[in-house]
């Protein structure tokens, strides 16, 4: 039986972004394997250090964060406050850049890494042009600052990657893709979401995953990132029917990446960037 609801067909079928048709006549530039904030576990996240270490296992796409500080300048972290993974204290928004530049974003990690910066925006896409080397710019917006986050990051990227591959901006925010969307429509937009979470909170009267569908073409996004658990071959299917790629976060195990790649999936975000992936015999 069809997953596709009669009632929602034909928005469903839409042609969306990049994509183009559900035929995906038009090229999609991103490869199958993502490495998550770098390098996983293997270095520490959202820093160049940890590209390095991606790219030098055979990664040739990497999925960073990125939130804006105090003086409006993008910058990677994943958390709203600064303790988990430098030597700072409190709200990323509450500290300037040049403040957070002067942190110690490695020696949570190890050793090894002392002394690493937290990066810009600006100096990761440099860092990423120069070795050909494409982004998964996650938008990781504080609370209320989603729409102030969606625009300032998409702007800034909009101006880095002007004349080469774009970043693919994601986000679990709708309103930070929507204001990404009104400041820079060119660069391709993916909802982030988990299925589970979506069916307990944002769509209780109906199916939650052509729920994900609906918000995903309503934001002209390219694609979904959708936690693995809550993919199957049928909604690698039906979302594929609506002209909308489809990605998973964060797949460690190589038995169920290579089902779902084979399943049509089109990308896999992985923290195991030494056991799968281009440079791995299973990958």
């Amino acid at each position: 039986m069809s997953l596709i609801d009669p009632n929602v067909d034909l928005l469903l079928q839409a042609r969306v972004g990049l994509t183009a048709d559900s035929a995906f006549q038009t090229a999609w530039p991103y490869p199958s394997w993502i490495a998550h904030r770098g390098a996983g576990r293997l270095a520490p996240e959202n820093t160049l250090a940890a590209f390095q270490v991606g790219l030098d296992h055979g990664f040739q796409m990497i999925e960073f964060d990125v939130q804006i500080t105090a003086d409006q300048i993008p910058v990677l972290m994943h958390d709203a406050t600064l303790e988990r993974t430098t030597n700072g204290e409190g709200p990323v928004w509450a500290a300037t850049a040049g403040q957070i530049g002067q942190l110690d974003a490695g020696r949570w990690h190890s050793a090894a890494f002392e002394g690493e910066a937290v990066p810009t925006l600006v100096q990761v896409a440099q860092w990423m042009q120069s070795r050909g080397v494409l982004a998964n710019l996650e938008i990781k917006p504080a609370q209320g600052l989603e729409a102030q986050t969606g625009e300032q990051v998409a702007s800034v990227a909009a101006r880095l990657w002007s004349g080469v591959t774009p970043p693919l901006l994601s986000s679990f925010s709708v309103a930070a893709l929507e204001a990404a969307k009104a400041v820079a429509p060119g660069l391709p937009r993916a909802l982030l979401a988990d299925v589970s979470r979506w069916a307990a909170a944002k769509a209780p009267f109906e199916a939650p995953f052509e729920a994900i569908l609906r918000t995903a073409l309503g934001l002209s996004a390219v694609a979904i990132v959708i936690q693995h658990a809550g993919l199957d071959a049928d909604r690698i299917a039906l979302a594929h029917s609506a002209g909308l790629r489809v990605l998973t976060y964060t797949l460690n195990d190589a038995a169920r990446a290579q089902a779902l790649l084979s399943m049509g999936l089109d990308g896999v975000i992985t923290d195991a960037v030494d056991c799968l992936g281009p440079g791995a015999r299973s990958g």
